[in-house]
Order: C-alpha cells, then sequence, then structure tokens
C-alpha cells in the first residue's frame, strides 16, 4: 500500500516553487533547517534590513556637510543700479566744483566669511544626526524583531506538519503489519473477508491524509520561504527548536532600547536650539570694482577692499526658543509613558503565556498516560482480532483513539514550545541574532 502514496502538487504550488528559484539565496542542496537559521536568514533577507547600512551611509555624508558649515564661504556679488536721487554737498565752496555721485551705479565683489565662533551649534547639529540615526536603526530593529513572531507561527506549523506525517507514516506500517495478519487468517479461514476490507479501506483514508499534509506543507514551506527570502526544498527537515525556559527578571526587548533613543534624541534637538541663541562671530574679507568705489565722490571705476570682524546675536527671541524647549520636554514625557504602557502590556501578555505554559504542561502529563493505557488497549485489541473475536472494525476504533491521542500530545508539545518561545520573544531573551 505505501507504494501507492505518490507526492501531489496543486498548480499553485508548482508556481509558488518556480517563484522561490528567483529568491536571492536558494537552499535546495540544505537537508535540514533550525529556527535560529530563520531568524538570521530574515535579518539579512527581508527588504527592510539593508536600511540599517544606509542609515550609517546617510549620517557618514549628513556630519561631512555640517562640516563644511567651518569651512571659508565665497560669494560672489554683482549689481548695477539707477536711483533717482544721490547724495549731494550742500555747500558752494569757492574755486572747488563737487561732482554728485552718478545716478546709475555699478558694483562687482567677491566677498570670503569665515567661522571663527558658532556657540557649538554645529558639533550640537552633528550629535543630533547621530542621534536620528541610531534611533532610525533601531526602529528597522524593533520592526526585524516582530518578524520573529511570524517566523516562529510558519516554522512550528510546518514543523507540526512534520511531526504528524511521520505518525502517520507510523500509522501506516502498523496497518500494513495488521492487513498481513489478517490477510493469512483470512487465507486459512480463521477470519472473514471482510476483515481485511475494513483494514484497506482504512489505509486509503491514511492516503487521502497524506496528500492533505503534504498540501498543507507546501503552503506553509511556501509562506516561511518568502519571508525569509530563501528557497526551501520540499523534503527540508525542520530541527525542534530547544529552549531552556528560565523567565529573566527583566525585560530587554528592542522598543525598550528604542525609547530610550528617542529620548536622547529629544536632548540633542534641545541642545541645538540652545546653541543656535549664542553669538555667533565671522572673520570677512571683500574686494572688489565698481562705479562708485567706496569714494562716493569719484566719479569712476575703482578698486576697493574691506575687511573685518562679524558679530551675530539673537538677543530677544520672544521667548520663542524657550516653548520650543518646553515642547520638547513634553515629547519626552509622552514617550515616556508610552515605555510604561509597553512595560505594562507586556508583562500582561507574560502573565497570561505563563498560565498556558502551565496548563499545557499538566495537560502533556495526562497524555503521557493516556497514551500508555491506550497502547495496551490497542494490544488487546490486535490479539483479539487475530482470534477473531473483535472484528477489524473494533480494531480500528481502537487504533484510530491511539493515533488521536499521540497527534493530540505532538500537537501540545508544539504548542508549549511555541508559547515558550513567545515568552521568550516578549521578555527579549530569545536568540539575540538581531
Amino acid at each position: 500500500m505505501r507504494a501507492l502514496r505518490k507526492p501531489i502538487r496543486s498548480f499553485r504550488s508548482i508556481a509558488g516553487a518556480g517563484f522561490l528559484l528567483m529568491l536571492p539565496i536558494p537552499l535546495a542542496a540544505q537537508s535540514s533547517l533550525t529556527l535560529d537559521q530563520c531568524f538570521e536568514q530574515v535579518a539579512v533577507q527581508y527588504p527592510l534590513a539593508g536600511n540599517t547600512t544606509l542609515y550609517e551611509d546617510q549620517l557618514a555624508l549628513d556630519l561631512e556637510a555640517l562640516d563644511k558649515d567651518r569651512l571659508p564661504k565665497l560669494d560672489l556679488n554683482a549689481q548695477a543700479t539707477y536711483q533717482s536721487e544721490v547724495t549731494r554737498v550742500p555747500l558752494a565752496i569757492p574755486n572747488v566744483s563737487i561732482e554728485p555721485p552718478n545716478k546709475d551705479q555699478y558694483r562687482a565683489s567677491l566677498e570670503v566669511n569665515q567661522l571663527l565662533y558658532d556657540g557649538g551649534r554645529i558639533s550640537a547639529s552633528k550629535k543630533l544626526s547621530a542621534a536620528a540615526t541610531r534611533v532610525n536603526q533601531q526602529e528597522v530593529a524593533v520592526t526585524l524583531y516582530t518578524l520573529k513572531t511570524q517566523v516562529t507561527e510558519l516554522y512550528l506549523s510546518a514543523l507540526l506538519l512534520q511531526e504528524r506525517k511521520k505518525l502517520l507514516e507510523s500509522k501506516q506500517t502498523q496497518l500494513e503489519s495488521q492487513l498481513e495478519e489478517v490477510r493469512a487468517g483470512v487465507r486459512f479461514g480463521a477470519l472473514l473477508p471482510a476483515s481485511a476490507d475494513a483494514l484497506e479501506v482504512e489505509l486509503l483514508k491514511v492516503q487521502q491524509q497524506f496528500s492533505d499534509l503534504d498540501f498543507s506543507r507546501t503552503g506553509v514551506l511556501d509562506r516561511l520561504s518568502l519571508l525569509i527570502g530563501t528557497a526551501l526544498p520540499e523534503d527540508v527537515a525542520l530541527q525542534r527548536p530547544e529552549v531552556f525556559f528560565t523567565p529573566a527578571q527583566e525585560l530587554s526587548r528592542p522598543e525598550l532600547a528604542l525609547f530610550e533613543l528617542q529620548k536622547d534624541k529629544i536632548d540633542r534637538s534641545t541642545e541645538v536650539l540652545t546653541k543656535s541663541n549664542l553669538p555667533k562671530i565671522n572673520a570677512f574679507a571683500q574686494g572688489g570694482y565698481g562705479n562708485p568705489g567706496l569714494n562716493m565722490l569719484d566719479n569712476s571705476f575703482n578698486t576697493f577692499f574691506i575687511t573685518g570682524l562679524r558679530v551675530q546675536w539673537n538677543l530677544f527671541d520672544w521667548n520663542k526658543t524657550q516653548k520650543e524647549e518646553q515642547s520638547q520636554q513634553l515629547n519626552k514625557e509622552f514617550i515616556e509613558a508610552e515605555k510604561e504602557t509597553f512595560d505594562l502590556q507586556t508583562r500582561m501578555v507574560l502573565a497570561d503565556l505563563q498560565s498556558e505554559i502551565d496548563k499545557l504542561r499538566q495537560a502533556l502529563i495526562l497524555d503521557g498516560e493516556i497514551i500508555a493505557l491506550q497502547e495496551k488497549i490497542v494490544h488487546s485489541a490486535a490479539s483479539q482480532l487475530k482470534n477473531g473475536v473483535i472484528t477489524s472494525s473494533a480494531y480500528i476504533v481502537e487504533f484510530t483513539n491511539l493515533y488521536e491521542a499521540r497527534n493530540h500530545q505532538t500537537l501540545r508539545q508544539l504548542q508549549l514550545l511555541q508559547k515558550q518561545i513567545h515568552y521568550q520573544l516578549a521578555e527579549g531573551s530569545y536568540s539575540k541574532s538581531f
């Protein structure tokens, strides 16, 4: 009967597999896969993961641009004007003729400005850019961390189907063995032919279950492959994760680090506001050519130059800076409230998960006892079937009960594993690969 089972794939699965061949890192030769490997793959292959490096590149450009403010600035100015009135000397001096300036005037100049002191604004702006980059990178880390839950769900779903398939193969082997014994009894006239028919019907049902499991597992693996950006072969063996469940006392979620970085960014922004109001000192030199030059009474084109220091200080801004700083402090309070809310909600989730873990542990103890008793019942039923005391239908009922009990045990084992992983993900202690 085992030879009758052939892999069946839908058009969707075939199309999905064809698409997965185009993914960046195929694992066609990989025979096994772990949950930690999936975490590592999603941290590299997920489209958002590359933003961490891009933010580093962006920061380098921003810092370089800010450093340019320390370099001399060269400005070229040129103008040609015509004015309705010019300065005239209202005195008549004998034998002296003072010509007023021309109403049409021309000037071209080249001015060099060198920043000498900016009150620390550039340094504060560089710190703000670095703080903003850390916030952006941590937001990427938070997004990638939340993907761990999705990866875990898909991985354990595929693992459950894999374990169910193993149980089904064991069921098929036992049924085939039992069928051979029944057929022998039929040949010798000890059993009725209908006894073998019932077992063959049950084996056909097993074939249907194999087909359902294959389709389901293919669909789950396709979704997992898309999420981690890696093509997975259908025969990949998923390894059961090893979880050393020891609840931590403190949370270490990336969201908590993000809250602190956001508050640090606000501090850096406040510092920029403060530094912006400090005096700025520039040295400048201007050279030019115009008509008139610096001597307004000389109506001819002349060269000229001016050099000196320039101080700029905003002494009064109507408390604008103070209001902006107060607004920034309110933003810090908002973030602190979000942090406390996140901490409270996370601890509530942990309490629920702990309750589920305790319940599943107790249920697994009873599962073990149920399976032990059911195995005895099936062993007795097999002996009775062999001796013609019961029908094969009665045997199949007890055998199916044993199979379902083992299925329930496997399901609860993986549910317990899932809850333990979710617990450690919720507190931030599981697989800190990203």
